[in-house]
């Protein structure tokens, strides 16, 4: 087992169990993409073991802090057993769920969404990354899906020096096929599964759709927005960056005489009014604007229109905080105009997904834009990911979705 020796002074947030080690920690020690290493204190101390990175500025991921216990299969076999076994205990009102959230779980990279019958798998680190085949079966076997789809496509891979990889994995049993490119097995079409998320019915585009194909992580603000629109009888309600409309079914089942729905993905607003017939909502209650969706609210605020309530739920702006003070401006712009084009006593259901912007600056942001539009507000709810996306104690970067419900005076 190779070695990694940390510098003098810098075992402090292992020994709190966070599972991080970044290079600028390293002092001495090497391995290959993935392997499992053991780690160190400066004087020899047992200190975690984890799997090593050469290209990453995070030089170590700790698997474990139990001298003890060894990652083999039956590790893994374990906490893929774990991380179910806690969703089973959530109340989660949908068949589509997140199954493993990387270091919450204690698997570092790795993120594996539960879609009706099917999973699809991100392996984002070099450790998951050799494991990949062995937690490819153990999640077929633990979770009772058929079929494995990954989505190896975000850009934290290339900082771990590993290509993209998308396809099929494992399919009803087959062994496992290409993942970089086209998959072999069901192809495209069979990549569209429908799944229930509360009373709707949703069209997931597993190989296509953003993430690993939904935003699983809104689930339950989705439905607190429709009970929202439902007390406050919001008549006129925006749904900005909407992308295949969940807080638009949401406001069309709390009662929303008119829904406007923009985004600049004409697919995705395709697959909205689909959902929408799906549903049996009234389409004509449902309007899509394929638009930039900050220039369609500075337009908006130029006819002088106003919405009762409206939903900001913009892309991540800030991926680190070293975008943060350009993310800020950003976020502080959508929100002043959002909140000069609410009416008297309107709903603003608004949030960040940046890990760069904490939930306090968030709500510093969001207040900053209330005195530029020369409005107040009250906070009334403060929102986060559903539970199937926990963040740990040891580990508070894992909070990374922040909302905030405004009620403007």
């Amino acid at each position: 087992m190779k070695t990694i020796r940390l510098r003098e002074g810098r075992e402090r947030s292992l020994q709190r169990g966070h599972p991080w080690v970044f290079d600028g920690s390293v002092a001495s020690g090497r391995a290959d993409p993935g392997e499992t290493v053991r780690v160190e204190a400066a004087d020899g101390r047992f200190l975690a073991w984890g799997a090593f990175s050469p290209s990453s500025a995070i030089r170590v991921r700790a698997w474990s802090f139990d001298e003890a216990e060894r990652v083999d299969r039956g590790f893994f076999e374990r906490r893929i057993a774990a991380a179910i076994a806690l969703r089973a205990r959530l109340p989660i009102d949908s068949d589509a769920m997140r199954l493993v959230h990387g270091e919450a779980d204690g698997l570092p990279g790795l993120v594996v969404d539960r879609y009706a019958d099917t999973l699809v798998a991100q392996f984002g680190a070099a450790g998951v990354e050799r494991w990949k085949a062995t937690i490819a079966d153990l999640l077929l076997a633990a979770s009772g899906c058929g079929r494995l789809y990954e989505r190896s496509d975000a850009a934290v891979r290339g900082l771990e020096g590993l290509p993209e990889a998308v396809g099929w994995l494992r399919v009803e049993g087959k062994s496992e096929g290409k993942s970089e490119g086209e998959g072999e097995g069901d192809g495209d079409g069979e990549a569209r599964v429908t799944i229930r998320e509360h009373d709707w019915r949703l069209g997931v585009d597993v190989a296509g759709g953003h993430k690993t194909g939904y935003y699983l992580d809104q689930r339950d603000n989705r439905a607190a927005f429709g009970d929202w629109v439902q007390r406050l009888g919001a008549q006129r309600v925006l749904n900005a960056y909407c992308y295949t409309g969940g807080f638009t079914l949401a406001a069309l089942a709390g009662g929303a005489a008119e829904v406007f729905s923009v985004d600049s993905s004409g697919p995705a607003l395709e697959q909205l009014q689909t959902h929408v017939r799906l549903n049996g909502f009234d389409a004509a209650r449902s309007r899509v604007i394929e638009h930039d969706a900050n220039r369609f609210l500075r337009q908006s605020l130029e006819r002088g229109e106003q919405f009762d309530a409206i939903v900001l739920d913009p892309p991540k702006f800030a991926p680190t905080i070293a975008h943060a003070e350009r993310a800020a401006r950003a976020y502080k712009d959508i929100n002043r105009l959002a909140l000069k084009l609410l009416s008297p006593g309107g709903l603003l259901l608004t949030f960040s997904c940046s890990g760069g912007i904490d939930a306090g600056l968030f709500q510093k942001i969001v207040a900053g834009a209330a005195i530029d539009a020369g409005v107040d507000g009250a906070i009334v709810q403060r929102l986060g990911a559903a539970p199937d996306h926990p963040a740990t104690l040891r580990f508070p970067e894992g909070e990374y979705l922040k909302g905030l419900v405004v009620l403007r005076r």
